[in-house]
């Protein structure tokens, strides 16, 4: 698997996405590390692949913008050539097919999520290796391992729009309590039929936790 090479820049991250009837709500924090040094407190690790389509990116910064921009730049070849947009499975294959075949070049670790008129909201997970994996619910990159207890304590098939902003919101806030690479201020995105909201939470607005 690739390591980050010297100097570069690491999302050290916590991503996350969340499925409920008619849409998908996806959220992340916002700090960039190289090494010890936060590089940038504000990052925007949500990216817009399609229309109602959006990656979460974790892992080496330049690997995953990368794959993000040829991932997008097939999503507008498939439009053109099929005259519909691309279904969030086919965004998400693509994402796969791209970690898979690249696996010990690359240090990326991906959520995709959205919604199409065929399946409706889904979120697909591109782990470390390039496996593909449908969930419910997905979290990712360094500050996910200290969420996961709270996630599976949480999280109930059928939460409303409302309940899985916050669900998310808390979430991210968790881990960026605890993980010293996650950090900064927390970004969403709520993604429907209709629209794209995006939702931003500074960091002293944050949902407060206990720190001993």
């Amino acid at each position: 698997m690739a390591s980050l090479r010297p100097g570069e820049a690491n999302l050290g991250t916590t991503i996350m996405a969340v499925e409920f009837d008619g849409g998908v709500v996806v959220g992340a924090d916002s700090r960039t590390t190289t090494g010890a040094y936060i590089a940038n407190r504000v990052t925007d690790k949500l990216t817009k692949v399609h229309d109602h389509i959006y990656c979460c990116r974790s892992g080496s910064a330049a690997d995953t913008q990368a794959v993000a921009d040829i991932v997008k730049y097939h999503l507008d070849l498939y439009s053109a050539q099929h005259g519909e947009a691309p279904t969030v499975k086919v965004a998400a294959s693509l994402f796969q097919e791209i970690c898979y075949q690249n696996k010990n070049n690359l240090s990326a670790g991906i959520i995709v999520a959205g919604w199409d008129a065929r399946d409706g909201a889904s979120v697909y997970e591109i782990p470390l290796g390039g496996s593909i994996h449908r969930q419910t619910f997905a979290i990712g990159g360094s500050g996910s391992t200290y969420i996961y207890g709270y996630c599976d304590k949480v999280f109930r098939v059928g939460m409303t729009k409302e309940q899985c902003v916050e669900f998310v919101k808390n979430s991210v806030s968790l881990a960026m309590t605890r993980d010293g690479s996650s950090g900064g201020v927390v970004r969403l995105a709520v993604i429907t039929e209709d629209n794209v909201e995006r939702i931003f939470v500074p960091g002293n607005m944050l949902p407060e936790q206990y720190l001993g």
